[in-house]
């Protein structure tokens, strides 16, 4: 799995802790869901840390299809909530 953190590179995820992060991730999302940014910037702050630690940092001049894309760190809330909205697909 490829994970691109936004402003600071992509990260090779291993199988074996791919689990792992995908818990965080869905922590990062209730936290969003619920609008709740106390909860939002511990969990971002957690989900980065992971996977700063767990994953392999790839050349910058090696560019691949990322599988995640997670906020640049210090993004905010509302920062995230405008990204999410600009990238939802048009409703009919």
């Amino acid at each position: 799995m490829i994970v691109r953190i936004l402003g600071e590179g992509q990260y090779e995820i291993a199988d074996a802790v791919e689990a792992h992060l995908n818990g965080l991730d869905a922590a990062l999302e209730s936290a969003v869901e619920a609008k709740d940014e106390a909860r939002f910037t511990e969990a971002l702050s957690t989900l980065l840390e992971a996977v700063r630690r767990d994953g392999t940092l790839l050349d910058a001049s090696r560019i691949v299809p990322s599988d995640l894309a997670l906020p640049a760190p210090g993004s905010s809330l509302d920062e995230v909530i405008e990204l999410l909205n600009n990238d939802a697909p048009a409703e009919a």
